[in-house]
């Protein structure tokens, strides 16, 4: 320290100097920071300059998007409406599609009108197709509002008509096959209304084309479902097999012989394998598809059989229960604890038998049951079976659990000549809504009035009355609409093909119906209101089976 003070006073022009660098120093520094301060603010400023730039595109490309640029039209479903033809007559079928793919289904019916703008300057007269006036025309109208989506003549006059979705997947209608009176066959491509093939007819002069026709795996390597359709004179029976793509005859033919009336079922056992299952009077008969597929084509391992089933048919018979009192009348799958039952409606009983092992689950004294039976849910998510009994004016409506063959609920109605068949619509509660048609007193004309009623399990002691008519019903369904409503279609017309008149299709929502309808108490003790029951009848909302 002495040291540094005497260098001090013998030189103090370094100790100056060395000062004078050291403030040299800091003063570089000083600078070098306030440059490097400049860069960085000029820098964020940048960065500022180009998010607001950005912000400003963004904004801008939405405010085109959303306020220039027009947004495609959505459909909104009418609340009602209707069609009427006049001088017309029409036939029980009608079946749905979305063919204008705004979710909301479209319908598909056939009618025959004389008036129907049938001119030679007409491309889609009857005289242009090459029928005489009047034909048939099969008819596509929007769900939407009724509006003509395509029409086109298809037959003089038609025996039977099945549309099904001939993709190797689920899904709606693709094709409607047709069977013409006059021995016409051909298929029609119900998205756009045109002829997918037109074949000779193949079958016999004097054979009775069996219903339904039976979709199978592909058998020509085009991805499509093909055919499989039965024919019936006396008591032979043949077998055809036609591609849905082309129309044409797939292998030979093959012959069965069963007396009596006839009915079938395609049921697909537990392991994958096909059978086909025929019930005349007391029987039932089995023939795997594999053995039909290879005596009429020759091919080999298409399909499979199932070595359980194998022994239990008759290899003589094709028989597969023994003997048992009453005639078999319908046959049918009932989904049961995921797994597809066999139900045998008899004459005196129903009985519902295992898919795979074919033993008696359950047996329900049913006598008299006038229809195919129909499928819904009374308990969620739980199948039932709706069962229409009894001949004459009154007929019984059970619904039954599909697991135990117990009656959840019954209702005696009137019935009425051509009595439309109940109808069921699963709900989001995993219940079904069922509509079914009753009748009162005839008019004065002597015509039936017929009204419509609406029942859902969670309120089993109302019915809902939507609405009444004393028109001939030639078709009802319900089908579904927009954000989970639904509506119900009504095709009425003359009773007789002969005696052409008035045709009406109507679509009314069902929520439309409700508010309007009638609480009809099926007991003494009325534990709400009205208007409480048509609220809840309202707020009810509907789905797809998948």
């Amino acid at each position: 320290m002495m040291e540094k003070e005497l260098e001090a006073e013998i030189h103090p022009l370094k100790a100056d100097e060395r000062k004078s660098q050291g403030n040299l120093e800091s003063g570089i520094e000083k600078d070098g920071s306030f440059k490097k301060t400049s860069r960085h603010s000029r820098f964020a400023q940048c960065r500022t300059v180009i998010f607001f730039f950005s912000l400003f595109i963004c904004l801008f490309v939405v405010f085109i998007i959303s306020f220039i640029i027009p947004c495609p039209d959505k459909s909104i479903s009418q609340k009602m409406w209707r069609i009427n033809y006049n001088a017309a007559v029409t036939y029980d079928f009608m079946t749905f599609k979305d063919i204008s793919e705004d979710t909301i289904q479209d319908i598909l019916f056939l009618y025959k009108e004389d008036s129907n703008g049938d001119s030679s300057n007409s491309n889609n007269s009857c005289t242009n197709q090459g029928f005489s006036t009047p034909c048939v025309y099969l008819a596509a109208l929007s769900g939407t509002n009724g509006s003509v989506l395509w029409e086109r003549p298809v037959a003089q006059d038609v025996a039977y008509m099945e549309c099904v979705d001939r993709h190797m997947m689920e899904g709606p209608p693709s094709g409607c096959f047709i069977v013409g009176k006059q021995h016409s066959f051909l298929a029609v491509d119900s998205s756009i209304g045109e002829i997918m093939w037109n074949q000779p007819w193949p079958f016999g002069d004097n054979d009775s084309v069996l219903t339904p026709f039976l979709t199978i795996p592909d058998l020509t390597g085009n991805e499509i479902q093909d055919l499989l359709i039965f024919t019936k004179s006396g008591r032979r029976i043949k077998t055809y097999l036609f591609s849905s793509n082309t129309g044409d005859q797939v292998g030979s033919l093959s012959y069965l012989n069963l007396e009596g009336e006839v009915g079938y079922l395609m049921h697909i056992t537990y392991t994958g394998a096909y059978y086909i299952l025929f019930h005349s009077a007391s029987y039932i008969y089995a023939y795997p598809l594999k053995d039909l597929y290879e005596e009429m084509t020759g091919g080999k391992d298409l399909f499979m059989e199932d070595n359980y089933w194998q022994k239990m048919i008759d290899n003589i018979t094709h028989r597969i229960l023994p003997f048992s009192s009453g005639t078999i009348r319908y046959l049918i799958n009932v989904p049961v604890l995921k797994k597809k039952d066999i139900l045998l409606v008899k004459t005196d009983r129903c009985e519902l038998f295992d898919g795979q092992m074919f033993s008696l689950q359950w047996t329900l004294n049913a006598s008299e049951v006038v229809r195919k039976p129909v499928l819904g849910y009374y308990k969620p998510g739980e199948h039932a079976i709706v069962l229409e009994a009894g001949t004459g004016f009154q007929r019984k409506i059970l619904i039954v659990d599909a697991t135990s063959g117990e009656i959840l609920w019954n209702l005696t109605l009137n019935s009425f000549p051509g009595i439309p068949k109940i109808t069921s619509v699963t709900t989001i509660d995993q219940r079904s809504a069922f509509f079914f048609w009753d009748s009162r007193n005839q008019t004065e004309t002597g015509d039936y009035r017929k009204t419509l009623y609406m029942f859902h399990p969670i309120l089993p002691y109302v019915l809902l009355e939507l609405t009444n008519t004393t028109k001939n019903i030639v078709a009802f369904n319900v089908i579904f609409e927009q954000k989970h409503h639904a509506s119900y279609v009504l095709l009425t017309g003359p009773t007789s093909a002969d005696l052409p008149g008035q045709v009406s299709l109507s679509k009314e929502k069902l929520k439309e119906s409700v508010l309007n309808a009638k609480v009809i108490w099926l007991g003494q003790t009325r534990p709400e209101n009205d208007q409480t029951i048509k609220d809840r009848f309202y707020e009810l909302r509907y789905k797809r089976e998948t």
